[in-house]
């Protein structure tokens, strides 16, 4: 197979803003033959709009008809569609999380085993060049085995006020699943996924039910937002590292913050923007990348690595089993907020 037969499953904003354009930059490798949206004036106006010949009236009609998906629906459809997909012999790219609940999640990580095919799940922050050469630090064991990693994914006042995120039985979650899953699966990658010990979580939503709203990303109903707009968690692992987690989309903070620090027993870094610290030759020192290789296009980073992996060149950088691991401990702070 020298092309793969790409169908989109979802014909919304991410679809549109991510995933189509990428895969339209790789013409050579992607040919982008359907796609199939509960909405059809959706799917219609995506394939206008694309240049697709085919808009599907059923998935299983588009299934037919491609080598691979990918799924760009709300939350709780992800396991179904997968699954659906990877038994017809598909390969099947989804956005993330993988699932709105662990079981979920095992179905799809089963479907994966039982197939000879690919699924990947889109943790797009894995190919930031900055997440990229932390990876690399890490793996040359430069900072030596990790002791504290600090994250933090905050938003000022921009819930999104489009879409279903904050509709609890179509997502799943909040901000936690939005948005924090991100920073929280590339700790977890940066650090090789170590075994999880404990989780003590707490989740908020105060800030979103202020009927006197001041947001940036459109307008919600704070009478109906069912969802959080906050969370924080302490992780301990158990080879006695911790994370300390934080995520919001409406922090009442002075302005957007992405951290993701990771303090080792030999130096430390920081991803963004990405610094290393370290004490040696009776010095502190801190040395910052005057220049960083790989792709600025997140996007299109991803895009290529799942074609190349359905086409069995490269190997997917994100895993059904470690993207199973992300949501244990998304649906373990939830868990413990509730106790």
């Amino acid at each position: 197979m020298d092309t793969l037969k790409m169908g989109i499953v979802g014909a919304g904003g991410i679809a549109r803003g991510r995933h189509i354009p990428a895969f339209q930059k790789m013409a050579d490798q992607v040919e982008l033959t359907g796609v199939f949206d509960q909405n059809i004036e959706a799917a219609t106006a995506a394939a206008d709009e694309f240049n697709i010949s085919c808009v599907a009236d059923s998935y299983e009609k588009l299934l037919k008809r491609v080598d691979a998906v990918t799924i760009c629906t709300p939350n709780i459809f992800h396991a179904e569609m997968a699954k659906q997909a990877l038994e017809a012999g598909v390969h099947v790219f989804c956005e993330k999380p993988m699932a709105t609940s662990v079981e979920d999640c095992q179905v799809m990580v089963d479907a994966a085993n039982d197939s000879s095919k690919i699924l990947m799940i889109g943790y797009h922050y894995r190919f930031h060049r900055e997440a990229e050469a932390a990876k690399k630090l890490m793996e040359s064991g430069e900072i030596g085995d990790p002791l504290v990693i600090r994250v933090q994914a905050l938003r000022r006042r921009k819930v999104p006020g489009w879409g279903v995120f904050t509709n609890r039985s179509l997502q799943g979650g909040g901000c936690l699943m939005d948005y924090g899953c991100h920073l929280l699966d590339l700790a977890l990658w940066l650090t090789n996924f170590e075994e999880v010990d404990q989780v003590l979580g707490q989740t908020y939503e105060q800030i979103s039910r202020d009927p006197d709203q001041v947001n940036e990303w459109g307008v919600f109903d704070p009478e109906q937002i069912d969802v959080e707009d906050h969370a924080t968690a302490y992780i301990k692992f158990k080879s006695g590292a911790t994370m300390l987690f934080e995520t919001s989309w409406a922090a009442n903070i002075l302005e957007d913050k992405e951290t993701l620090s990771i303090s080792g027993t030999k130096g430390g870094l920081d991803v963004y923007p990405f610094t290393i610290n370290s004490s040696k030759h009776g010095m502190l020192t801190t040395s910052e990348a005057q220049w960083l290789p790989g792709e600025a296009d997140t996007g299109l980073a991803q895009a290529q690595n799942f074609v190349r992996s359905c086409l069995g060149l490269e190997q997917p950088r994100t895993t059904p089993d470690q993207a199973l691991r992300t949501s244990k401990i998304i649906s373990d702070i939830y868990e413990s907020s509730t106790v």
